[in-house]
């Protein structure tokens, strides 16, 4: 494994993370804790040290698998763990609700701490909130507090529009250290914008959805149909063929004969000098090896003049 300082965290993390969404069961299966310890063992040994999880996350249920996991192993000082706040789903069904106030959030931080089992929070995150609720300088004084009292470690924001130049320029300002945006083959859009703003303000970069909701995993060939209970299934059905044949091309012109998809696109992403870490989703021990085979790969981008060392 290799790792890089999240920014102005000083934190070093793996390039490779671990996505947690999927153990909320929006992604077509449901998970036992015996199978989110073997994912995680094998993260470990891998050498991966970061989580990225959510309270939204199937209503707490990601959360609560890895403090589980974490309070049994007794290792929590061997990971970074990312949460979020802003949002909240009824178990088992699509009923949001926004959480935005600060003293809101400061309850959603308390019974995030408790369901990780933790003390302490390494990166606590704005979820995908608008401008309107971000700028609240109540929300972000009560953060620092937090911040100061060591129930947070670090501050970020996961910024919903990955072209919001706004909140991305407002991070140091309001004490947030890194950034998480959305970023892949098929979405480039934060290079022209968001990523300068963060190498110039020495922000780290977790790039989330970096294999496109899986769709660059190689696995999808055009006119895959995915169940009911994946949130796929919810993607406009034009947009899902169109990516389908665009990651076909990929997989033909440029994925290199014998290279695994996945892991491909992973190494694709870490390329960019301003992404510190992806965070991928995996759903058994295999995908997590393949997913930290990225390290092992030195690709040059097609898209660009010159390679980006990983």
């Amino acid at each position: 494994m290799k790792y890089r300082r999240l920014g102005k965290t000083g934190l070093k993390v793996s390039v490779v993370g671990v996505g947690t969404w999927q153990f909320g069961g929006a992604w077509g299966k449901d998970f036992t804790q015996d199978e989110v310890d073997a994912i995680l063992d094998r993260a470990s040994e891998l050498g991966i040290n970061l989580l990225d999880t959510a309270e939204c996350y199937g209503h707490h249920l990601s959360e609560s698998f890895i403090g589980n996991y974490v309070e049994r192993r007794k290792n929590r000082d061997s990971w970074v763990i990312a949460t979020k706040f802003g949002h909240n789903y009824a178990a088992r069904d699509d009923k949001e609700t926004n959480f935005w106030s600060a003293g809101e959030v400061l309850k959603q931080l308390d019974a995030s701490l408790q369901t990780l089992r933790t003390e302490y929070i390494d990166l606590y995150q704005f979820h995908s909130g608008p401008d309107e609720v971000f700028d609240n300088d109540e929300l972000w004084t009560a953060l620092d507090k937090q911040v100061q009292a060591g129930k947070v470690r670090n501050l970020g924001i996961s910024i919903g529009s990955n072209d919001n130049l706004h909140q991305t320029e407002s991070a140091s300002r309001i004490g947030a250290k890194a950034i998480q945006v959305v970023y892949n083959r098929l979405d480039q859009t934060p290079e022209k914008r968001v990523f300068p703003s963060c190498e110039a303000q020495d922000l780290g970069v977790l790039a989330r959805v970096p294999l496109a909701s899986g769709y660059l995993s190689g696995k999808y060939e055009p006119g895959a149909v995915f169940p009911g209970n994946d949130v796929r299934a919810r993607h406009n059905p034009e947009q899902t063929a169109a990516r389908l044949t665009k990651v076909a091309d990929i997989k033909q012109t440029e994925v290199p004969a014998g290279v695994n998809m996945a892991s491909w696109a992973l190494a694709w992403c870490l390329q960019h000098p301003a992404v510190t870490c992806v965070i991928p989703g995996c759903k058994s021990p295999e995908q997590v090896e393949a997913n930290a085979l990225a390290v092992e790969l030195d690709l040059v981008r097609s898209d660009h003049p010159q390679s980006w060392p990983v």
